[in-house]
């Protein structure tokens, strides 16, 4: 099934979204308020009556109810995850269902770019690292490609906001993203689900666990998801369509319980064979950021390959001992990937040049592609914990970090048959160690502190170790650009580079109890990224950003209501970066710069509440306000070709970026789900499901332009099902971006006014099997 999407202009759909989640929130606020106030419901009148489970997360590497833990989280529980990925989609649906969580991609599923309270990095090279650290079953995902493995088969997703460097170490000041697979158990269950929709999508996926022995049980889990290319080319290039993936993943784990003694191992791998981002020139209308009239998102014309792989795989081993009153913790994880992505940077025909180009104006072409050959990653930490059943407990540990990579960079000539022009390679490694230590106090029976610290010690090096190009560089002149050419237009001459920091993450919570159900906390936390490289190319030289560090305050109520039919979680922030890292990427000249702001601030406030209205009806309402800010009076970047820039410029024709927001970085989010179900014969229900998120509008890049602000985005889903024998199975029609809403989502600004788009409208029906 193929369905023709019209582009949704900015109207009532969107606001009227908007305006439903503020006054959801206003109407559930003060009831929530009045409830604390009102007289105890009579419990016999509420024995049957439907209740919120506790939550309980591992956000302080322990498991606890996460009304008890300072910091601000949201969780996303299996039965979400399933509708936000009924459509196939990848770790990108999490965006903006979260309050203060965007994810975005320049690279299609290979490569998603998280932001927590506006706090990211927009780097599109393979070697950068992002302030949001994503852990996936206790091992930290450090490689940007690394961090879009699939979710299937979840306990569930934390998102951990504000710093989080004592527990969780380096490179996560702006949160942590946490994924949790589904243990073994002694229990034999499992599950399979497949689903078909638009575009010939297919998506499956199943687990199956249980006890092998007394001591052992297993679960092996595995998904697939498949699109025909739904973008046709009416080029006659290399590529006759776009868009289209086929994508499969599978984890096995064997867990032994003995009588002292716990082990998880885990073993999983991920294969992706599709095309890249489709780039797609000259979308914008010149001095706005509205799509050119009869734009035709299901068609281009391009002259360029495009083409995405991947294989990545790794392994894990969580050991525990028991002590008696301590407990012992081991986790050793390994991590690889290759990965090769090539696209059309241009988005489309020819050049400006020659008789024939277009759509628009093409000045050059250009064609590009980033590739990882080899690739390790190992992780081991060791850290001891307290049960001393006392006020007072601790733990502590060290960390050890190791990963060693190359990356390659090519360049094409689209005009000669995709020829290629230009390679560099570069190898970076990175090692790391850190010693830490947190403790839990409770100082009486309603006030409890708690304190961290880390110390790391964190060295990365790069090097150059081939590059030829043979254009846009003065030693074309000579034929062919060499590695020792390359060094000689170095400022130092040097291709490499070799930072060592040495940084203290420490932070400071407290929580107080005005009743059983409701608790104020604060804290105060400070978290760091490493110094960041980027290597001396075509178009740039090389460049080496200071690390970066954050210091958050936020203070927050987290609320157990109407005898808990209702949970709401709220809080406040400020935080400062120094020294952030920002990357100027494209611009006229093609670079990609790596910067140091003197600072950057960010405040705002988060509100999570979910409520049953009735027994059948559940509500939840998430939102966010994130107001971002540089503060650099000096700092100037390269501004695009042909975009209407709106900042002032300094005296070589840079835009000055001092009070900008930062990019890709919403002020306002907001998400809504309503669950509503009818109860049919004993073991049956019929049940509805709608979600929607909103946000606001960002600027994809550092300066600030007409064309290249993305417009606020509003994207809903809705899944009509029935399921039978106490919810073992389950069939369902569903839709994911049910108004078909059509907006670019991000820009390539160095040649023309060339952007990407959101994911198309998907139908399907589904059916799911449990045991």
């Amino acid at each position: 099934m193929t369905a023709h999407r019209t582009p949704v202009r900015p109207g009532l759909s969107r606001h009227a979204l908007a305006a439903a989640v503020a006054a959801a929130l206003v109407l559930a606020l003060p009831a929530a308020a009045a409830a604390q106030e009102a007289d105890p419901v009579d419990p016999a009148s509420t024995t049957d009556a439907k209740t919120l489970d506790t939550l309980m997360v591992t956000a302080q590497r322990k498991i606890e109810n996460a009304q008890d833990v300072p910091i601000s989280i949201t969780t996303v529980d299996p039965q979400k995850l399933d509708v936000l990925n009924s459509g196939g989609g990848d770790v990108r649906v999490l965006s903006g269902r979260v309050p203060s969580l965007n994810v975005e991609s320049s690279f299609g599923r290979a490569f998603p770019r998280f932001y927590i309270r506006g706090y990211g990095n927009t780097d599109f090279r393979l070697n950068t690292s992002q302030p949001v650290s994503l852990v996936y079953d206790d091992v930290v995902q450090e490689n940007p490609i690394l961090k879009g493995f699939p979710m299937f088969d979840l306990e569930q997703v934390e998102v951990l906001r504000g710093p989080q460097g004592s527990l969780f170490g380096r490179n996560s000041p702006a949160g942590v993203v946490k994924f949790d697979s589904v243990r073994p158990s002694q229990d034999m269950d499992g599950y399979a689900k497949l689903g078909v929709g638009s575009d010939n999508m297919v998506n499956f996926e199943g687990a199956v666990g249980g006890g092998v022995s007394e001591r052992w049980s297993m679960r092996a889990s595995a998904m697939f998801q498949r699109r025909d290319d739904w973008v046709e080319n009416t080029f006659d290039g290399p590529n006759d369509g776009f868009e289209g993936y086929d994508e499969s993943a599978a984890r096995v784990q064997a867990l032994y319980e003995g009588e002292d003694f716990q082990a998880l191992l885990n073993v999983h791998g991920r294969h992706l064979n599709g095309t890249a981002r489709l780039f797609r020139a000259n979308i914008f209308k010149p001095g706005s950021n509205d799509l050119v009239d009869g734009f035709d998102e299901d068609k281009v014309s391009l002259d360029g390959y495009n083409h995405s792989e991947l294989d990545s795989e790794g392994a894990s081993a969580r050991l525990s001992w028991d002590l008696g009153g301590y407990t012992l913790h081991s986790i050793t994880g390994y991590e690889s990937v290759e990965t090769y992505s090539r696209g059309d940077v241009d988005g489309g025909y020819g050049a400006s040049f020659l008789p024939d180009s277009g759509p628009g104006v093409i000045p050059f072409a250009s064609e590009t592609a980033d590739g990882i050959p080899d690739h390790s990653q190992w992780t081991q930490e060791i850290r001891l914990e307290s049960d001393s059943g006392t006020a007072f407990n601790w733990q502590a540990g060290l960390f050890y970090f190791a990963e060693d990579y190359d990356v390659e960079s090519f360049s094409y000539d689209s005009l000669n048959g995709g020829a290629q022009d230009g390679y560099q390679r570069v190898r970076q490694t990175n090692d790391s160690w850190a010693v830490f230590a947190a403790a839990t106090w409770d100082v009486s029976p309603s006030f409890q502190l708690r304190g961290g610290l880390r110390y790391t010690w964190d060295e990365k090096e790069l090097t150059v170790e081939e590059y030829w190009n043979t254009g846009f560089v003065p030693c074309v002149l000579e034929g062919k650009c060499t590695l020792d050419q390359l060094a000689a237009l170095e400022p130092d001459g040097d291709l490499s580079a070799s930072p060592e920091d040495k940084k203290l993450s420490w932070d400071l919570s407290g929580t107080y109890a005005l009743s059983d159900e409701v608790k104020l906390y604060g804290r105060v936390a400070t978290g760091y990224r490493g110094s960041s490289i980027q290597s001396a190319g075509a178009f740039n030289a090389k460049s080496v950003a200071d690390p970066e560090t954050s210091t958050s305050i936020e203070v927050g109520v987290k609320a157990d209501l109407w005898e808990r039919r209702a949970r709401l979680n709220a809080g406040l922030f400020y935080y400062e970066v120094k020294d952030q890292q920002l990357t100027a990427v494209g611009g006229a000249s093609n670079a990609n710069i790596l910067l140091n702001a003197e600072r950057s601030t960010g405040q705002g406030f988060e509100i999570d509440f979910q409520a049953y209205l009735t027994d059948g009806l559940l509500l939840t309402v998430g939102s966010s306000y994130n107001d971002t800010e540089i503060k650099d009076d000096d700092l100037a970047v390269s501004i695009c070709a042909a975009c209407t820039v709106t900042d002032p410029l300094d005296g070589t024709g840079r835009a000055l970026i001092d009070g900008n927001a930062l990019p890709q970085a919403p002020e306002w989010t907001h998400n809504l789900t309503l669950r509503w179900g009818v109860p049919v014969g004993e073991t049956g229900e019929f049940y509805a499901f709608t979600d929607w998120s909103y946000r606001s509008e960002v600027n994809y890049f550092l300066y600030e332009s007409r064309e290249f602000t993305g417009k606020s985005l509003v994207e809903g889903g809705l899944r009509l099902g029935y399921n039978w024998a106490y919810g073992k199975y389950d069939v369902a029609l569903f839709g994911r971006n049910i108004l078909d809403e059509v907006q670019a989502v991000g820009g390539i600004d160095f040649n023309n006014l060339t952007g990407f788009i959101n994911e198309p409208r998907v139908v399907g029906v589904e059916f799911k099997a449990a045991f």
